[in-house]
């Protein structure tokens, strides 16, 4: 006889995002529809640069929140997620010194890794021909920042990285999720992590022509294409029983999780995949499309993504996307890739708790190929008690998510 999959709440979360730290923070901008999208430039490509906005956290001192030990063996995107992490533990009641032992898993993902350690290398390497940093390799490698996370707290569970593009956070996420109800673990510390604002990875996506140089527009038909940022999303996930033993106060409960590959094109979002990944998220929370209270979209603002979407949405709860309300923050704190999914499901769980569907900024104009129903530029206030969070990446990878409000 099977055992019966426990319930998982969700008891910390921490966030660091161009907006400054804080998963508050976060919310607070997403809600009032407050953009963190700025100018950009990069000294290295001058005129060879053409789109010059982005969501970058310009003022982030890592050495103000880390010891210095701590910083000289960490990338960007490990400091970020260390510093989300120390937020969500603390909101979860965990002390900071205590060791998390066996029975804490670790998942983290990220779309790139260390990017600012392989622009520095480099460049040290084919411009300056200095010596380079000798601890490269661990600061750049994918899983360095669910290594960190483990050694800062004793995690002394499974402990990995998801690197699935943009859907690497959701799938991390989902990951600990399952292991959770499962019985694997009785904890896991998720989310994930992105620091890729470099010279050449900007330019990179610049050259792929999905970068806008004016503003991002989900669903509207004059969008042009997608905005990159940057940021952290870590949330600490457990039992029922484990929370209500701590006193821990569960802020929602995570109930469902699917995810699909495409198997079709390696940057061309087929509807299908979305559409699977969906219903698999539904059928594993146990609840019907009826149910579902607030979608907040992949909305990249990109030609092809959005109707892929739209279609997708339309496919599972019908025309209008059966009247749920829909948005994209995307605008708002920038596609953060790799951490997009953690981002983004904060922000969903706060629209849950606050029951306000935060608004897609930028929006003009409806587009027939993506006639869903949006949430265009103000945010609505109205019952939220279960929301799905949708990521998809290239190479065709799909996560949905899916948290309700938390019931004895």
């Amino acid at each position: 006889m099977s055992n019966p999959v426990r319930r998982v709440v969700v008891t910390g979360m921490g966030c660091v995002s161009a907006f400054g730290l804080g998963a508050a923070t976060l919310w607070n901008a997403a809600r009032d529809g407050r953009s963190a999208v700025k100018e950009n430039l990069f000294e290295e490509l001058g005129d060879f640069q053409r789109v010059k906005i982005a969501a970058r956290l310009n003022d982030f001192v890592a050495a103000d929140h880390l010891d210095s030990r701590v910083v000289r063996a960490c990338d960007r995107f490990s400091q970020f997620a260390l510093v989300a992490a120390d937020e969500a533990l603390t909101q979860a009641k965990i002390p900071l010194d205590e060791e998390q032992g066996d029975r804490t898993a670790v998942i983290v993902g990220t779309g790139i890794g260390g990017a600012e350690t392989i622009e520095d290398g480099n460049r040290t390497f084919f411009v300056t021909r200095d010596r380079g940093n000798p601890l490269a390799i661990p600061l750049l490698m994918p899983n360095a920042a669910a290594s960190q996370i483990s050694m800062r707290f004793k995690c002394r569970g499974p402990s990995f990285a998801i690197a699935s593009a943009c859907s690497s956070a959701s799938q991390a996420i989902g990951t600990g999720l399952q292991m959770v109800q499962s019985g694997m673990a009785d904890r896991a510390i998720v989310g994930g992590s992105e620091a890729c604002l470099t010279a050449s990875g900007f330019k990179s996506w610049e050259l792929m022509r999905v970068l806008t140089p004016t503003a991002c527009r989900p669903f509207s038909k004059n969008r042009n294409g997608m905005v990159l940022g940057e940021g952290a999303g870590i949330l600490v996930i457990e039992t029922l029983e484990s929370a209500n033993a701590r006193g821990a106060e569960p802020l929602t409960e995570l109930c469902g999780y699917g995810t699909t590959s495409d198997a079709d094109d390696l940057l061309r979002p087929n509807p299908s995949g979305a559409e699977r990944a969906m219903r698999i998220a539904m059928a594993d929370a146990g609840v019907s499309k009826d149910q579902i209270d607030y979608i907040n979209a992949h909305g990249t603002g990109t030609f092809y993504n959005d109707p892929a979407e739209a279609e997708a949405l339309t496919r599972v709860f019908g025309d209008k996307a059966g009247g749920i309300p829909v948005s994209s923050t995307k605008p708002i704190h920038g596609h953060t890739l790799g951490a997009a999914g953690a981002l983004e499901l904060i922000i969903a769980l706060n629209a849950i708790r606050e029951n306000t569907a935060p608004p897609t900024i930028n929006w003009e104009e409806e587009d027939p190929k993506c006639a869903i129903n949006m949430v265009p530029n103000e945010k609505q206030e109205r019952r939220i008690d279960t929301a799905m969070s949708n990521s998809f990446a290239f190479g065709g990878i799909n996560a949905v998510l899916i948290a309700r409000r938390h019931t004895d």
